[in-house]
């Protein structure tokens, strides 16, 4: 059986994987438990210059890893050197604090030695999606990595060659082979081979970073096996515009939030809730902000956007800007599939948009913003809460305590003051409601794959 990656721009054959039969996941979750217990063991100096190491030799293949994204999965050029750029940070970031993260915390008890020493789990079982094909990958092994254990990772089949780069560079820089495994399963197997996988004794964590239904299944059977999971699921990060903000400044960042990677991002801001009394003004400088994007070659300097992943994701989003025309949003910008062999969806503005349509209620991973108008700020509040997911949270206003209490009333993993919700090394990043439990990045991520294990020494 075999994997054939296709350049959604173009839609042509990249290139062709042969996957991994039954025996030879076998083979390599053998020879990756093997493998962990001795890095699990190995002094934190010589795991900490790997991770070093790791971040020069990402720096170092930037820009090959960067084309391959590219090609695999659309993103413009820039975007994919941005994202490995933040794999390095993110590694230079735990090289530099994994002493201090990692150290034994002392605990004062009269008339014994007490202290609870942070162990690494052993083999975690990494399920990725596509969209930031080295990021998603490096947020949650880069940690693992530096704690102590194992990686085996199930990447997106449409970015196998990302995945087979990836392995090869942790092991360039240092970590031996076998602690980073990357697994090639075609489609139609990975329920199966995933169950199986979680289920095996020597895996000891799970996590996964994808659909809900991908998560619910995932989620299901790390619970059945009693072992501690991770889920970075969906989201409809609501972008609320309160009536004293600097609404310019809030329209510009909104073109950034909601189009970067051509949407494809579960915290890309995709619900915009403005109060009514600056919603026409944002709505122009919006449209405005939308109407200068470029759509085209991604690999070509000045474009913006490019094609989404897949043909049948756009699809997807086709269908969810036409049923929520048909319910009574209005369409603004943009609205239709652009013609071609590429994967490119016109980057779409739907106003009047409410609860009871797609647009609203179900995630948009796609080139296309919601706009909803807020009677005031209670409305406001309300319709931010009206979704199941609970990601992140972008609020604007000049008052920055104002803002914060706004954020308190709405239920998400982190709350952004003027600012776009990203990701970022040094706070934990993570969910709430159907978009998932369990943190990513700071200690908070790297102490959800660890023992926090009691040490009790009596005289």
């Amino acid at each position: 059986m075999s994997i054939t990656t296709i350049n959604p721009a173009t839609g042509e054959q990249l290139a062709t994987y042969t996957t991994h039969d039954d025996a030879q996941v076998e083979a390599l979750l053998a020879a990756g438990h093997t493998a962990t217990a001795a890095w699990g063991l190995t002094p934190l100096p010589d795991r900490v210059t790997a991770i070093r190491r790791l971040a020069d030799v990402l720096r170092a293949e930037a820009d090959v890893l960067a084309s391959l994204a590219t090609a695999e999965m659309g993103k413009p050029l820039a975007e994919a050197r941005g994202e490995v750029e933040k794999s390095a940070v993110t590694a230079d970031y735990y090289a530099t604090n994994a002493t201090v993260l990692l150290a034994d915390q002392q605990v004062q008890i009269d008339g014994v030695d007490a202290w609870v020493a942070r162990e690494p789990l052993g083999l975690v079982y990494a399920v990725m999606p596509w969209n930031f094909p080295v990021w998603q990958v490096m947020r949650f092994a880069v940690p693992a990595l530096t704690a102590g254990n194992g990686v085996v990772l199930k990447h997106s089949p449409n970015v196998s060659g990302s995945a087979v780069a990836l392995q090869e560079l942790v092991e360039k820089a240092g970590v031996p082979a076998g602690v980073f495994t990357t697994l090639l399963i075609e489609e139609e197997r990975v329920p199966a081979v995933s169950d199986r996988i979680v289920a095996d004794d020597r895996i000891a964590a799970v996590t996964l970073t994808g659909s809900n239904r991908a998560g619910s299944a995932v989620g299901a059977a790390a619970g059945r096996a009693v072992k501690p999971s991770v889920l970075e699921l969906g989201g409809s990060d609501a972008f609320v515009v309160l009536a004293d903000a600097d609404v310019k400044r809030a329209a510009a960042t909104a073109v950034r939030a909601r189009f970067t990677n051509a949407g494809q991002s579960c915290v890309c801001a995709k619900r915009f809730i403005v109060d009514a009394s600056v919603a026409e003004e944002f709505t122009t400088a919006f449209l405005d902000g939308v109407a200068n994007l470029v759509v085209g070659d991604p690999t070509e300097a000045g474009t913006t956007v490019g094609p989404m992943a897949r043909h049948d994701l756009r699809d997807g989003i086709d269908r969810q800007v036409s049923a929520s025309i048909d319910a009574g949003a209005t369409l603004l910008a943009g609205g239709a599939a652009i013609e071609g062999t590429g994967a490119f969806f016109q980057p779409t503005v739907l106003g009047d948009v409410k609860p009871g349509m797609p647009a609203f209620d179900e995630e948009t991973f796609g080139p296309v913003a919601a706009i909803s108008v807020a009677a005031d700020e209670d409305d406001a509040v309300r319709l931010a809460n009206a979704s199941e997911f609970g990601l992140g949270l972008s609020v604007w206003s000049s008052d920055q305590s104002r803002a914060v209490a706004f954020a308190r009333r709405v239920t998400t993993g982190a709350a952004f003051i003027n600012a776009m919700v990203a990701s970022d090394p040094r706070v934990p990043f993570g969910g709430t409601k159907r978009s998932g439990y369990g943190r990513e990045l700071a200690e908070l991520g790297m102490y959800e794959f660890m023992n926090l294990r009691t040490y009790w020494a009596a005289p």
